[in-house]
């Protein structure tokens, strides 16, 4: 974030409902998502849940601390390039079991493991991970212009009244609203 010319990083983890964030126009904002089943070991995904939010200290005004070394803000252009690097220093990991696990794919482990797994690195259930993902599916196609009834099936809700209950909890706006296209949404759904 990048606001009054002061420069932040905040660490979120996920969110399993709506919520309301303070973006003033003047400021700047830049978000990385990680890929199910990628997490920062140093953080909890738990922890970090429904804006439990975890501000890095500054090093320098280009600059902040993470694990002992000072790491330079990332921007648009080298997003990708900062987030390789940190993963090579190791301070972000991929666990394939639990990316399977939320894909469906059959694992070598026990589904009592498979689940402790994915909560443990996502700070979700699996089924908690899924109502999001289809809820965002939903909101992609409410913005593009498809019909509500045809979102209804594609999103693989039982009717209206099931997709509008899952808008209303996790992006906070009903599937008309989505529609309209007025209201600001996360940077989620900017695509």
């Amino acid at each position: 974030m990048r606001l009054e010319g002061r420069t932040t990083l905040i660490v979120r983890g996920p969110e399993t409902k709506a919520t309301m964030a303070d973006c003033p126009p003047q400021g700047e904002w830049l978000g990385v998502r990680f890929k199910p089943g990628t997490f920062m070991p140093l953080m909890r995904s738990s922890d970090l849940r429904d804006r439990i939010n975890v501000t890095l200290p500054n090093a320098t005004r280009r600059s902040f601390w993470l694990n002992g070394s000072a790491w330079d803000f990332p921007d648009f252009e080298n997003a990708e390039v900062f987030v390789n690097r940190i993963a090579r220093a190791g301070l972000i990991m991929a666990d394939r079991t639990v990316e399977d696990a939320i894909f469906g794919k059959p694992q070598g482990v026990s589904t009592r493991t498979e689940q402790r797994r994915v909560l443990q690195i996502t700070g979700l259930t699996r089924g908690a991970i899924y109502q999001v993902e289809r809820a965002r599916w939903a909101t992609l196609l409410l913005r593009r212009g498809s019909p509500i009834l045809d979102v209804v099936q594609e999103a693989g809700y039982y009717d209206q009244a099931h997709l509008t209950r899952s808008l209303q909890r996790f992006i906070g706006l009903s599937p008309a609203r989505i529609a309209g296209g007025k209201e600001q949404l996360s940077l989620l759904y900017n695509k």
